[in-house]
């Protein structure tokens, strides 16, 4: 666990993308096989489920640390992070031989035990732990019990170092790490070196694509590029292999029993077929794809009991975009032109109403592909795809050959409300915020967004808080409303949720508006005709 602890730190404090492969490669290297399998899972974004609530952690530290409750907010309020205020108020642990023999898989699988969900256990358990792990070790051992295990690296890092360490390709490693890993189950070297071709559920790793900051007749001639709607959905992979079928997400989330709709064309497909694509809230029909709001589909992501009125309000289809398998044979690396034949011949078969083939867009020149870009909204589509026709499906992110070429964004200006401090490495800046129009002579609040600014921004935004402050509540403090922000955001929607009726997608901080003051933001009638324009556009779209 220490040995765990120090790579994570050390991870954290450094920049450079070889000294972190280098320190990565260094612990799968050298490290317990139980603790690469769960390390390898960490570090791939799965934290282990919350097994503890963070009220019962607040309440034990107080009665172990012996500090008054209020105590304990200041100073929660002043670090902004629970797992780091907790590890910095226990006393230190002098190390142990017993401590140092704390490993990261025993540590983990304990976290995991059934009997966690009686209060006694979970209590004694955490309180030995405390009593034991050095800082370092108590702030890691504190975030994967609050479920904010985070750590800097990209998936790329990650599986450079494994394959530096295993002396196996990148792209080999990538494949075997997509999918479903239990480290309660699984063995790390199961996973890297036994044949995985018996696993009927195994997706294959997404390709994807790049935004495109460049003029297109920088691009070789248009005729070898094929260019698509780029969907508001969900990427997902559909998988029939064996007489079983399943659907992964991009994310690496199995919900074959969330989308029953999906399971006839599931059913009809070829054994041994693997297709890409997008789940999308739309409704289903023969021919054309009518896309229907993101906030819709939000209404089904992570809902395990679907029931049919669910399903009649948001309905889903997937739009295939490649086959990766057919016939049990990996296709992915012939051409995209070749692979779209393919696909389309297997779509067109089957003839199922939540089953489309991704329309391919008809255009002879880079001037024509702008103008069908700039309906894309009207598609409630974000905007298009560019893929060449030779391109292999790759693994990860790659430059050169999938371009996103994505509308202009909406924007509103509004005056900044409430801050409130953010975590990490801005736990002691006043980063997350949320920002207010002007309704009638009030200010409604529609938003919240802590993305957009440098880090010079942020520190000049917190000292306009901290000198304007109002009045605070718990972690948020009410701010002189004179800051104006342009917010840009991709779609926007009715909500229940919000005082405003209005929730956006994707809002983020595109400039501070210096030049701007209270009078000048929009209203909520603006907001509001921004509203029926994209519900004209989602009723009445046509993507022929």
């Amino acid at each position: 666990m220490i040995t765990f602890s120090k790579l994570i730190f050390f991870l954290g404090n450094t920049a450079s993308v070889n000294e972190k492969t280098e320190a990565l490669a260094e612990y799968f290297k050298y490290a317990e096989e139980k603790d690469k399998i769960w390390a390898t899972v960490l570090l791939s974004g799965k934290s282990p489920p919350k097994k503890i609530k963070s009220s019962e952690l607040k309440d034990w530290c107080i009665e172990y640390t012996n500090i008054p409750a209020w105590l304990f907010e200041e100073s929660y309020q002043h670090v902004g992070d629970l797992a780091e205020t907790i590890a910095l108020l226990l006393p230190n642990t002098e190390k142990n031989e017993f401590d140092i023999k704390i490993s990261l898989a025993s540590l983990l699988e304990k976290i995991n035990h059934n009997d966690l969900k009686n209060e006694d256990i979970r209590k004694s358990l955490v309180l030995n732990y405390w009593r034991q792990l050095d800082k370092q070790s108590c702030f890691i051992f504190n975030k994967l019990l609050t479920g904010g295990f985070r750590i800097g690296i990209s998936q790329n890092i990650l599986f450079k170092s494994i394959a530096k360490a295993e002396d196996i390709s990148v792209e080999e490693v990538a494949y075997r790490l997509t999918g479903e890993i239990d480290p309660l189950k699984d063995t790390y070297k199961k996973i890297l070196h036994e044949d995985t071709r018996l696993i009927s559920s195994k997706p294959y790793p997404f390709y994807l694509s790049y935004s495109i900051d460049f003029r297109l007749n920088e691009l070789d001639k248009p005729e070898n590029w094929i260019a698509e709607w780029k969907w508001d959905g969900i990427r997902g992979q559909c998988i029939k292999r064996s007489n079983k079928y399943f659907i992964w997400t991009r994310g690496e989330n199995l919900i074959t029993e969330n989308i029953p709709e999906f399971h006839a064309f599931l059913s009809a497909l070829p054994n041994g077929t693997v297709i890409d694509g997008e789940i999308l809230c739309a409704i289903p029909q023969s021919e054309k794809i009518k896309a229907l709001p993101f906030s819709q589909l939000q209404t089904r992501i992570n809902r395990k009991k679907v029931s049919k009125k669910i399903m009649g309000q948001a309905p889903l289809i997937f739009v295939a975009y490649d086959i990766l398998e057919i016939d049990n044979q990996d296709i992915r690396y012939k051409p995209l032109s070749e692979r779209k034949q393919i696909l389309f011949k297997i779509v067109n078969s089957i003839q199922n109403i939540h089953l489309h083939f991704s329309p391919l867009l008809d255009f002879q020149n880079w001037d024509e592909l702008d103008h069908i870009r700039a309906k894309s909204r009207e598609n409630l589509s974000e905007g298009l795809m560019l893929k060449k026709k030779s391109s292999h499906y790759l693994t990860g992110r790659k430059k050169g050959e999938w371009w996103k070429w994505k509308i202009d964004p909406l924007t509103i200006d509004c005056v900044l409300l409430y801050a409130q401090k953010g975590h990490g490495r801005r736990s002691n800046l006043y980063t997350d915020y949320t920002f207010a129009v002007k309704d009638g002579e009030k200010l409604i609040t529609f938003t919240k967004a802590y993305s957009g600014l440098t880090d010079e921004e942020f520190k000049e935004v917190d000292q306009f808080i901290k000198r304007n402050g109002v009045e605070k509540f718990g972690p948020v403090r009410t701010v002189k409303p004179e800051l104006v922000f342009e917010i840009a955001f991709e779609g926007i929607s009715e909500s229940k949720r919000h005082k405003s009726g209005i929730a956006l997608r994707f809002p983020r901080m595109k400039r501070l508006r210096k030049d701007k003051t209270l009078d000048e933001i929009n209203t909520l009638d603006d907001l509001k005709q921004m509203l029926e324009i994209y519900k004209s556009n989602s009723s009445n779209g046509d993507n022929s």
